[in-house]
């Protein structure tokens, strides 16, 4: 057995682990990278080098500045206004995060940055009218993929000019892949919305029976006689949060140093205790993608993401080809970052649509079989939305969707290669 193949094996086997009760997949990683480092002779140096360090800062900087909007009760207040949008229907709710979540993305906020935004208010709401969080996990990450391919998106411009680079003579194409990827989007949610509908219907139930909501999950001061400095700080964390959301989506600044500067900035304006905040920073999940990702940069060392995609590659027709194609694409995404993956993957393309594969249907099929498998817990957007989830969810979640993700892995890439590779 090759190294390469030895790091698969070492994967499948961390992946099983995840489901055993008490075992903290992250920590069995960082050991699991280091023996199988130490076997293929990878030095320490190399090994510190494969930790996501940027992932570390977006988090931890994001989930500060949300701390503090949360510890002033500034998080009540927003899931008040969401809650107004629907009306007080609560069977609706998830089609909040939905809608923000497309919206965001579609006009061009980056999709980590449209998560770590939304994810606090979809968590908030899951935990406040007693959805399942699931439910709201996926609602909200479907949105947000729902627009990723809008002409003004950063992936509906990236799979232009790569279109445009590699001479292929079609037009329009991100236009009908935005259209189709909120069609999809939409048709998911409403499916997952049927799927949960009994859920949906408990908790009408538990609102129309219940004289007053509890919202002490989302804010540390008193619900009565509210003080002008409460009001004020809630006000503060607000325009804090504004500024971060405002200076990554506009001026395109590192979300994560932003949120340290602004979090920092607040805690001395508000004096709030730092330990208070730090506290509340989910470093269980840090951990967890840290070590994943970690051990992933083990594998991309040894080659085991070719290997993988050798193993699937198979004489045959251009047809067979496409649908090859498709199937790494989607097993790349899900360990890496999806605009990589659909830069690394396009130009792999000509030669199957030389020989009479339609374009469109080519790229929208490869397209949708990278982001379709980005709802799972192992990227830096799943960490974001374990980590705005309460503490007594994040395990079930994370198993929930790592099971959705390796799903959608194996489902996919045959239901778009045959609907628009195959169709089209």
């Amino acid at each position: 057995m090759n190294y390469a193949d030895l790091s698969i094996l070492v994967i499948a086997l961390l992946f099983a682990l995840s489901f055993v009760p008490r075992a903290h997949l992250g920590l069995a990683a960082f050991p699991a990278a280091f023996l199988v480092g130490s076997v293929a002779d990878i030095s320490v140096q190399d090994l510190v080098s494969f930790f996501p360090s940027n992932f570390f800062i977006l988090i931890v900087g994001v989930m500060s500045v949300f701390s503090i909007v949360q510890s002033t009760g500034a998080m009540a207040w927003v899931l008040d206004s969401v809650l107004a949008l629907v009306r007080g229907r609560v069977a609706l709710l998830p089609l909040v995060p939905f809608v923000l979540g497309a919206l965001l993305s579609a006009v061009g906020t980056l999709p980590l940055a449209a998560v770590a935004i939304m994810a606090p208010i979809a968590m908030g709401l899951a935990r406040r009218h007693n959805l399942p969080a699931f439910l709201l996990a996926f609602t909200m990450l479907n949105g947000v993929l729902s627009g990723l391919f809008s002409p003004i998106a950063v992936f509906g411009i990236t799979v232009d000019g790569v279109i445009a680079k590699l001479n292929i003579e079609i037009s329009g194409t991100s236009t009908q892949l935005a259209v189709i990827a909120f069609l999809i989007g939409t048709l998911l949610t409403a499916i997952m919305m049927f799927a949960y509908r009994k859920s949906l219907k408990v908790s009408v139930h538990a609102a129309t029976t219940t004289s007053s909501v509890d919202s002490s999950d989302f804010r540390d001061v008193p619900q009565s006689a509210e003080t002008g400095t409460a009001r004020w700080q809630r006000i503060a964390a607000l325009v804090g949060l504004a500024v971060m959301v405002l200076g990554g989506v506009i001026f395109e600044l590192d979300l994560g140093f932003l949120g340290f500067t602004v979090a920092f900035v607040l805690m001395l304006t508000l004096r709030i205790e730092p330990t208070d905040i730090i506290s509340r920073i989910p470093w269980g999940v840090v951990i967890l993608i840290g070590g994943l990702l970690t051990y992933v940069g083990v594998m991309e060392h040894l080659d085991a993401f070719k290997r993988l995609s050798d193993l699937l590659m198979v004489d045959g027709s251009p047809m067979i080809s496409l649908l090859v194609l498709c199937y790494i694409a989607a097993l790349t995404s899900f360990f890496a970052n999806s605009i990589a993956v659909i830069i690394s993957t396009l130009p792999l393309l000509p030669p199957i649509i030389a020989q009479g594969v339609s374009p469109v249907g080519a790229v929208i099929a490869v397209m949708l079989s990278a982001v379709l498998v980005d709802l799972n817990p192992l990227g830096a957007t799943g960490g974001l939305v374990l980590g705005a989830t309460a503490q007594a969810d994040r395990q079930r979640l994370f198993r929930q969707l790592l099971t959705y993700g390796l799903s959608a892995v194996v489902i996919a890439p045959g239901v778009t290669w045959l609907v628009f590779g195959s169709l089209m």
